[in-house]
């Protein structure tokens, strides 16, 4: 998800947003981790889109 996307949303979007990242990262380190999977680019991108969501809350944050 690109940040633009990621700014166009509500707070509570975001927040819901981020729980389904995270819920997503735990399945696939698990996955990884049993190998279930061997799809470790779509861990390394759900991790980035965590960092980009909490980067823009945090500015947002600052802003105000």
């Amino acid at each position: 998800m690109k940040a633009k996307e990621i700014r166009e949303k509500t707070g509570v979007e975001r927040d819901r947003l981020l729980l389904e990242f995270r819920k997503k990262e735990r399945e696939l380190r698990f996955a990884v981790s049993g190998r279930e999977t061997r799809n470790h680019r779509a861990l390394r991108a759900t991790r980035k889109d965590i960092a980009r969501l909490l980067t823009i809350a945090r500015e947002e944050e600052v802003m105000e």
